[in-house]
């Protein structure tokens, strides 16, 4: 009776160590949290976002391509819970004036350019379509093609003499935001 015991035990803590191995395998990201901070001088700019991978699909182009992200219409700039912009102090955005704060970043990709906008609602899931009434600003920046695509979306930022170039790369895009 006793050895019919341990054996019981020992077959129901195995099957609850498998399933949560399972559990914990299930709800790891797709696409993982990104952060990406630069200080330069009094400056410091601080991105947070998900990191979607390509995954042999088409990211940016037409409805008819079945792109992933359509060209004219919203997208988080990631995945998951919006992407969010965090300056500590007043910045010229692309020589627009905006005001020391954390916002959410979002953009309208074209074919050619993109066009970046910063709203003010924040923890926001970021799928659903913002509260436009909410835009601070909206600026239009060129694509740049690369010539190597990038698997997962990253942001990077480079210290320029008065503040600091933030990019984006996924696929075969850049985007640069000049930020002063």
């Amino acid at each position: 009776m006793k050895k019919k015991i341990i054996v019981g035990l020992g077959a129901l803590l195995v099957i609850v160590v498998a399933g949560l191995a399972y559990l914990k395998n299930k709800s790891s990201s797709l696409s993982p949290a990104g952060r990406m901070e630069i200080t330069n001088k009094d400056l410091t700019v601080t991105v947070r976002y998900s990191k979607p991978s390509v995954r042999g699909r088409v990211i940016f182009g037409t409805k008819e391509q079945n792109a992933l992200q359509p060209y004219g219409e919203y997208w988080r700039l990631g995945a998951n819970e919006s992407t969010e912009i965090v300056f500590n102090r007043d910045v010229l955005f692309n020589s627009e004036p905006v005001k020391a704060g954390t916002y959410k970043l979002y953009a309208i990709p074209g074919p050619d350019q993109f066009e970046v906008v910063l709203n003010s609602a924040l923890g926001t899931w970021g799928y659903d379509e913002p509260d436009h009434t909410l835009d601070l600003l909206k600026i239009t920046l060129p694509v740049q093609r690369l010539t190597s695509p990038v698997e997962v979306l990253n942001f990077n930022a480079l210290p320029v003499d008065q503040g600091v170039d933030i990019s984006f790369e996924w696929s075969d895009v850049k985007v640069v935001i000049p930020v002063r």
